[in-house]
């Protein structure tokens, strides 16, 4: 396509002015709309919904440095888009999400943890009753049989069954045929 000027020989100077200043703002705004970046709206609301699982899953008590981390990130990057600096608050939504994401893998990791240390308490306390249970059931029956109460012993235990086997004969004791020799006695 060809664009063909004519001078402006007979127009007036404003004119001319006007023109000129025309195309220099076209050309100006085809070159900005080419350049600019849009608003990072899809990444702003994925770190804003990050941002709100992690203080569901709990980082605020398990993960508060890491949480905060994510919050500061995130108000930077609505700073940054309130400027219309549309790549910086790109880049803070995406270090918000990736901190947020950290905070959550860390509070469910400090949930699971203090979970765990429960049932291990609560293991240990139903331990201890039914210790305390067959402690009380096992003095009464012995005091009932007549029999007085054993007490546990720190005796060798018994061998094993596999060490319990017969000696082939001729590897045990030996005896002695008797003599005559011994004292008169026939």
């Amino acid at each position: 396509m060809v664009h063909i000027f004519f001078p402006l020989n007979g127009r007036s100077k404003g004119v001319r002015t006007a023109v000129s200043t025309l195309v220099l703002a076209l050309a100006l705004a085809s070159l900005g709309g080419c350049a600019s970046v849009p608003p990072p709206d899809g990444a702003m609301s994925l770190a804003q919904s990050q941002l709100r699982a992690a203080r569901d899953a709990g980082a605020a008590d398990y993960a508060p440095v890491d949480l905060d981390f994510a919050q500061n990130k995130f108000q930077q990057a609505q700073a940054a888009m309130a400027r219309s600096k549309y790549e910086d608050a790109a880049a803070l939504a995406e270090e918000a999400q990736a901190d947020a994401e950290l905070a959550r893998a860390k509070a469910r990791l400090g949930a699971a943890r203090a979970q765990i240390q429960n049932k291990a308490e609560a293991n240990s306390r139903l331990r201890d009753q039914i210790e305390q249970s067959l402690s009380s059931h096992e003095a009464p029956q012995s005091q009932q049989s007549g029999l007085p109460a054993q007490q546990p012993t720190n005796d060798m235990p018994a061998p094993s069954s596999s060490m319990l086997q017969p000696i082939p004969q001729g590897q045990g004791f030996q005896t002695l045929p008797q003599s005559n020799d011994q004292g008169g006695h026939p």
